[in-house]
């Protein structure tokens, strides 16, 4: 394209493709010049006049201090963009299909995918300008006007599927309750080899008790951690013997280990089979952590027990609904106040206030 100006074009190293007949290119980019070049539609504009989605900047921070925290090993997938001219392609003498992707600097060239990662770039190159050198791959598509360029954001997103939040758990090497997590689901009883690590629900015929990421929030919960706090070492061993303790108590979970019980079945009768129970008995564990040693192997051995039948007329309107276990926090909670009873625990008067309020709502 000999028309373009060499003072005022962009440079990049690419490789020529071609989807549906036309063509695209897959460039290398600095982050340093992604904010200067890689526009995206102002939120003022209406939703029929965008080819994307409104910026969501509460994801913004988050994304740009992973950055920060992690620039020896951060992962940020290809930027997708549309140029809205023509743009001329340096193909090599070797190969017709790599060469170099010269692009106008005038140009308008919108992103339709990746907005949130364009800003999280320059937010974290603010505060750390040598993430600048670094690169990242741009998927460009010449423009054809703002129809075309709304399909390319609704194709893109349509076949977008987050992964389970067990997959999440299980890949996610950054987060301590993710760790956490893992090290018992594969070291530690009642998790050894009744974890369930991909999905975030329970097959009826599967012999697994326990998903990876519920086994992940029983933990904050056994705690009172939030998403975002750590665990020490400390809490780590501390939740191994609370779990392993709580496994020498309960009948049901020993007779699935020994096989003298089968998983299906016993996610059909008990409570303690879910998610529900697990995160039940975190709740009162956290109570039990701030009692000594002789005191906790007591009420520890109570909780075996209990009467944990889905048919217990205790557990109606609190882990059960019409006959159905729920996954409600608020039920959880009320699980937790029941099996505080149970066991001789006496709740606190703001509980007693909170448990009052859900069951009258």
């Amino acid at each position: 394209m000999s028309n373009i100006d060499s003072n005022y074009y962009y440079s990049f190293p690419a490789v020529r493709g071609q989807q549906a007949g036309k063509p695209f290119y897959i460039a290398t980019c600095p982050l340093r010049i992604i904010p200067k070049i890689f526009m995206y539609d102002e939120e003022e504009v209406p939703a029929e006049l965008r080819s994307q989605r409104t910026l969501n900047k509460s994801r913004i921070p988050e994304m740009a201090r992973y950055l920060l925290d992690s620039p020896d090993d951060y992962v940020f997938s290809a930027l997708t963009a549309s140029v809205g001219t023509e743009v001329e392609f340096k193909n090599s003498v070797e190969n017709p299909n790599l060469g170099t992707l010269v692009v106008p600097m005038d140009a308008q060239i919108l992103i339709n995918d990746g907005q949130h990662r364009r800003a999280a770039i320059e937010e974290a190159i603010k505060e750390s300008p040598e993430l600048g050198q670094d690169n990242i791959a741009v998927l460009f598509f010449v423009d054809e006007g703002l129809k075309r360029s709304q399909q390319m954001f609704a194709d893109l997103n349509k076949y977008a599927v987050r992964p389970s939040s067990s997959l999440a758990t299980l890949y996610d090497h950054r987060d301590q309750s993710s760790e956490i997590a893992r090290y018992l689901a594969n070291n530690s009883k009642p998790f050894l080899g009744f974890t369930e690590f991909e999905r975030s629900s329970i097959s009826v015929r599967s012999n697994k008790l326990f998903t990876l990421s519920g086994i992940k929030q029983s933990n904050r919960t056994l705690f009172g951690k939030g998403p975002k706090e750590g665990f020490t070492d400390g809490e780590k061993a501390i939740a191994v013997k609370f779990w392993s303790k709580l496994n020498d108590s309960m009948l049901e979970w020993q007779q699935v280990q020994n096989k003298t019980l089968a998983a299906p079945e016993f996610r059909q009768e008990f409570i303690s089979a879910h998610g529900i129970g697990l995160q039940a008995i975190a709740f009162v564990g956290q109570c039990l952590l701030k009692l000594d040693e002789n005191q906790q192997i007591g009420y520890i051995e109570k909780l075996g027990k209990v009467n944990w039948l889905k048919s217990n007329p205790a557990w109606a309107n609190r882990a059960m609904q019409h006959g159905r276990l729920s996954k409600a926090v608020s039920n959880i909670f009320l699980t937790a106040m029941q099996i505080k009873r149970e066991i001789g625990l006496t709740p606190t008067s703001e509980e007693l206030q909170k448990e009052s309020k859900l069951l009258n709502a």
